[in-house]
């Protein structure tokens, strides 16, 4: 039986303008951003249409990001479309599970804030850093970093890119270790700090006292957790599971290998670029991908979809 899942992009893939088409053509859009901006007392339109600093600062990145890939993906479901399994990379773990029906919309927007808060607080800036490496398997990545200190894997994305975090000079040193082991490149990433490493645990700790306050729901349809790339139909797993996801490694590709062993032959990956996309032509080219990254793509994905 064929199964249909909504995939949604981490920190990285933010830009200018995202959403603004669907504030314009959707009812529900207007909703959501309008929903955010009483909710963290801020003009989620400003932050998220126009050019400012503030839009790739984790503390507003990660905001911002729920904000449009929620107000994209309520409109696709208006639409009709219908998803049987949902998944997110890091931050957008919050929106799978929104979409699940595990937290309202506003309760997302608002755990989000005080998370890219307190990841951003986490380690002084400039002391953290990360790096994707490309053309190692994940194997040869561990092999170089289990024998260093202060560098770990933060990402298993896809076969051929692996992203480590941790100290900046660690990150640094274990990137030259890497391309004498066969990298064929390693890329520094704009981020403020080594996401999900020990690093953030602390993080993760201060986190539970916010997801705490939030009223979990029943989940409608599984998602699958970034933490152990399994499925999760229990609610009452989800507030730990969101803990420990700040400080260990996002398996993004072993989530995927997961879904499409259970049958899952369509995915849909709702917010702005095709980072996703990427990743799952790497990992099974058989696969159906569509991307729903503007109102065109929308209307497009639901002809391909129909």
């Amino acid at each position: 039986m064929s199964k249909t899942a909504f995939l949604f992009p981490g920190q990285g893939v933010q830009k200018a303008g995202m959403g603004k088409d669907f504030y314009e053509h959707s009812a529900v859009a207007r909703e959501i951003f309008d929903m955010a901006s009483e909710v963290l007392q801020m003009d989620m339109k400003k932050l998220c249409f126009t050019e400012n600093e503030k839009l790739n600062q984790t503390e507003y990145t990660q905001a911002a990001l729920v904000t449009t890939c929620l107000a994209m993906a309520r409109s696709a479901e208006a639409k009709g479309m219908k998803a049987d399994v949902t998944a997110g990379l890091s931050l957008g773990e919050y929106c799978a599970i929104a979409i699940s029906g595990g937290m309202y919309d506003r309760e997302a927007v608002y755990a989000v804030r005080k998370r890219g808060i307190l990841m951003e607080q986490a380690v002084p800036g400039g002391e953290g850093a990360m790096a994707a490496v490309l053309g190692l398997s994940a194997d040869q990545v561990e092999h170089v970093l289990n024998e260093r200190e202060d560098v770990f894997v933060a990402n298993y994305n896809c076969p051929g890119q692996i992203v480590i975090t941790g100290k900046k000079d660690a990150v640094l040193q274990a990137g030259e270790a890497l391309i004498s082991h066969g990298a064929k490149r390693v890329l520094p990433l704009k981020v403020s700090g080594p996401f999900h490493s020990p690093f953030l645990r602390e993080a993760g700790n201060r986190l539970e006292e916010t997801l705490r306050e939030i009223s979990w729901k029943e989940l409608r349809i599984p998602y699958i957790t970034n933490v152990t790339a399994a499925p999760v139909l229990e609610t009452e797993k989800i507030q730990e599971l969101l803990v420990r996801q700040v400080a260990s490694p996002v398996r993004w590709q072993q989530s995927m290998e997961r879904m499409i062993a259970e049958g899952v032959d369509t995915f849909i990956e709702i917010g702005p670029g095709n980072t996703l996309r990427g990743f799952l032509k790497k990992i099974d080219r058989n696969v159906k991908v569509c991307s729903v990254n503007t109102w065109e793509a929308l209307e497009k994905s639901l002809e391909e979809t129909a």
